[in-house]
């Protein structure tokens, strides 16, 4: 074990409060596919397709790009998330907060999750709240050529995915949102980071709100903007690999 590796192994051992930030990193290794790297959904298409413009302007092409690329029901966590469901059992891992939609984290047995980007199990109408799952959705797309239109409520309001778009606000973008999560980092006694970049805002400011000499453990195949930070330590290598070895390494 190297020394960062082992030094990373001690912080955790001895953490209770560990507050987690996951972004795209960790479910790439349940085979779903990331944003911004080269074999990335915005590879394949433009960043502006997952905007609230676009949303209101496509809402059939927006449902067939989010159903196709954006909803894995059948994905199945991996052994990173399995750690860290382990973690939360053993009172380690006190808070998950994702900017995952695909509820991984749940699958594996986590209970205290905050989707800071929503969900893509749900939907709602954006007049009159009326929530649907998406297996609902993707029945009605085989009733009616119109199913994005809620029948609820008969306003000609468009139903959409639970999930924060560009241009949009969710749940967690509210003032009151913010006040829970930044007090549950500066309760951290330390921060892991799972395969995020850290560059997409808001998210990426929360790190600055832990408290001095309070360590983060960044585990990301790439660079992030707080990789030289102070009692900042870096690991650039699977994330489950990673988690295993420090959980075996666990007295």
């Amino acid at each position: 074990m190297d020394r960062t590796l082992e030094l990373c192994s001690e912080i955790i051992q001895n953490a209770n409060n560990i507050v987690v930030l996951s972004g795209a990193g960790i479910s790439t290794e349940s085979g779903i596919r990331d944003f911004r790297s080269r074999t990335g959904l915005y590879a394949m298409a433009p960043e502006y397709i997952l905007s609230l413009e676009y949303f209101y302007k496509n809402p059939k092409k927006f449902y067939e790009f989010a159903i196709e690329n954006l909803y894995h029901p059948n994905a199945v966590p991996n052994k990173g998330h399995d750690i860290l469901a382990k973690w939360e059992k053993e009172r380690r891992v006190h808070h998950i907060i994702t900017q995952n939609i695909d509820g991984l984290h749940q699958k594996a047995g986590n209970n205290n999750v905050i989707e800071f980007h929503g969900t893509m199990k749900t939907a709602s109408c954006q007049n009159c709240g009326e929530k649907f799952s998406l297996e609902e959705m993707i029945s009605r797309r085989e009733e009616t050529n119109h199913y994005y239109v809620c029948d609820r409520c008969n306003s000609g309001s468009y139903i959409k995915p639970d999930v924060v778009l560009f241009g949009d606000a969710g749940e967690w973008f509210t003032a009151e949102g913010f006040e829970q999560i930044l007090g549950f980092i500066a309760d951290a006694d330390c921060l892991l980071v799972l395969g995020s970049s850290l560059k997409v805002t808001p998210f990426s400011a929360f790190p600055q709100y832990k408290n001095d000499g309070i360590p983060m453990i960044i585990i990301n195949k790439g660079e992030t903007p707080y990789d030289y930070a102070p009692d900042t330590y870096v690991i650039q290598d699977s994330i489950g690999k990673t988690l295993t070895i420090i959980d075996r390494s666990i007295k």
